[in-house]
């Protein structure tokens, strides 16, 4: 795996990239969290979740932090958390499997703009670091050229091929730069945690 790569600005300019659109499929798949008031004035905080059981959901921690919900478990460096929530959908929890890179992705969550489900398509362009308050450097997301608007955040990440799910949206940035050279090598790219990086933790979040 490439380790050479470091993402240099994390949602910084605007509140999306690259092109999403209304979606009810993204209503099926994932839920909306809201503290506040999303819209307009921006008086409040707008995220996503993931159904996995009738009784937990899934979702990015910073959202998690921020919501109303109680957090059953905090993965130790991925921006990624555990939720009690109660879910009614026919199938769960989810079949995940990890992506690679060149695949296409379909994303799934709630817009912070609108406060209306959307979606996005794209493909996995390489593997990448992330570090903040909320996201170790250890913990590799993926970077992906699918649009993301703020809000989702904690939504849902699908492998296009064969419907399974794959991660779990944390961001986005407008560019990722080679650290060794400065050359810019994709601009405007969504950005999740894939399967691999919380596989054992969230089967042990769960059981637990």
């Amino acid at each position: 795996m490439r380790r050479l790569i470091v993402l240099m600005v994390f949602g910084l300019t605007g509140c999306s990239v690259g092109h999403y659109e209304y979606s009810k499929e993204a209503a099926k798949r994932v839920d909306m969290t809201v503290t506040g008031i999303p819209t307009v004035l921006g008086l409040g905080t707008l995220g996503t979740t993931i159904p996995l059981t009738a009784d937990y959901s899934l979702t990015a921690a910073h959202v998690a932090k921020f919501s109303l919900y109680r957090v059953k478990a905090w993965h130790p460096e991925c921006d990624l958390a555990v939720v009690y929530h109660k879910n009614h959908e026919a199938n769960l929890p989810p079949n995940f499997r990890n992506s690679h890179i060149g695949e296409r992705v379909n994303l799934y969550g709630y817009s912070f703009i609108s406060a209306m489900p959307v979606s996005s398509a794209g493909q996995n362009l390489i593997n990448t670091t992330l570090a903040n308050s909320w996201n170790k450097a250890a913990c590799v997301v993926v970077a992906a050229n699918a649009g993301v608007v703020k809000g989702m955040s904690g939504g849902a990440v699908y492998n296009a091929s064969d419907d399974t799910l794959a991660g779990v949206i944390v961001g986005y940035s407008d560019r990722i730069n080679d650290n060794k050279s400065g050359k810019t090598l994709y601009k405007n790219v969504a950005l999740y945690i894939p399967y691999a990086r919380f596989k054992n933790w969230l089967t042990q979040a769960v059981k637990s």
